[in-house]
């Protein structure tokens, strides 16, 4: 059977884009974003004057040399998936504009986003940076799950995010949110035994991942929107909560206590306070232990939307 051979060089999507200006502007020196497992990010200049972010992937070590077979097998299903991201169309997804190989290691391209993570901006929110009310974190949360609903159920096959936390999220101008990192960390060796507090028990504990996986790692990040806190940080000496965001939020409102879980900064109209309540309480049903218990994507776009006029 014939194999799918490595490309090399840019592998454009978009009409914007020339293969020679994506050469011109990585040798020319780009301004570092911020980092993850996966890699780094950069902001670009074209020699157009389009402004792209780009992602060094992080070299694929730990899979044998760059001409061995498991290397290049590993190429060659990055490879496909990015074709099949390139494909993808939903205004809350990042689109892949185009891609780079050079040795070992991916760049892809994709839309700048001015805003840049929901934790970029969370992170501003908590030092009083920025403001960021209800209804836009609102507005969030429900791009991010109709992002979730596409991904689940329009695509010809299911395609699962696995890595969905609030670095993965960018927002646009208008704090419009955009699932990135689709699916790449089910094939970066890097990512294989990551686990974060986003991370689905059952995904942590037995390497088991579904769509209700993703669902549990929505729930997390709509906690931290509910809450404004960081769930990196231990919860544990605020209650007998177990020390988790989740387990805190479950603790308080199983004791009446819910209210004392929001966000006192943007806490104002009472019909605000029972939205977030009613929000409180879907983030707790996504974090249920158990993935059965979970909504799927597409009966939260209802749930969310049914909160707020849209």
């Amino acid at each position: 059977m014939k194999q799918t051979p490595i490309l090399k060089g840019p592998v454009v999507f978009s009409p914007k884009i020339t293969p020679k200006s994506l050469h011109a502007a990585l040798s020319n020196g780009i301004q570092l974003l911020g980092s993850d497992l996966n890699g780094k990010y950069y902001k670009m200049v074209l020699d157009n004057g389009l402004v792209v972010a780009v992602k060094r992937l992080g070299s694929l070590e730990g899979v044998g040399s760059p001409e061995s077979s498991s290397s290049k097998s590993v190429k060659r299903r990055l490879q496909k998936e990015l074709e099949l991201l390139a494909g993808l169309r939903h205004r809350n997804l990042m689109s892949l504009r185009a891609y780079v190989r050079e040795s070992d290691e991916f760049s892809l391209v994709y839309d700048y986003m001015p805003n840049g993570s929901l934790e970029d901006v969370m992170n501003k929110v908590r030092t009083k940076e920025v403001e960021l009310g209800w209804e836009i974190r609102l507005r969030v949360a429900v791009g991010i799950v109709k992002g979730l609903q596409y991904l689940h159920f329009s695509c010809e096959t299911q395609i699962l995010h696995y890595n969905l936390k609030p670095t993965n999220v960018m927002l646009d101008s208008e704090f419009e949110p955009r699932l990135a990192d689709c699916g790449l960390a089910k094939i970066m060796p890097s990512s294989h035994t990551a686990v974060s507090c986003y991370s689905a028990p059952e995904s942590s504990q037995s390497n088991r991942y579904t769509d209700k996986s993703d669902i549990f790692s929505f729930g997390m990040i709509l906690g931290v929107l509910l809450t404004g806190r960081d769930p990196t940080h231990p919860f544990c000496e605020e209650s007998a909560s177990g020390g988790s965001l989740g387990q805190w939020l479950k603790h308080l409102q199983q004791s009446g206590e819910a209210r004392e879980a929001l966000d006192k900064t943007i806490l104002g109209e009472e019909v605000e306070e029972d939205e977030m309540l009613m929000a409180l309480r879907i983030t707790i049903i996504c974090l249920s232990d158990f993935p059965a218990d979970r909504p799927s994507s597409d009966e939260l776009v209802h749930m969310l939307t049914q909160l707020h006029s849209f």
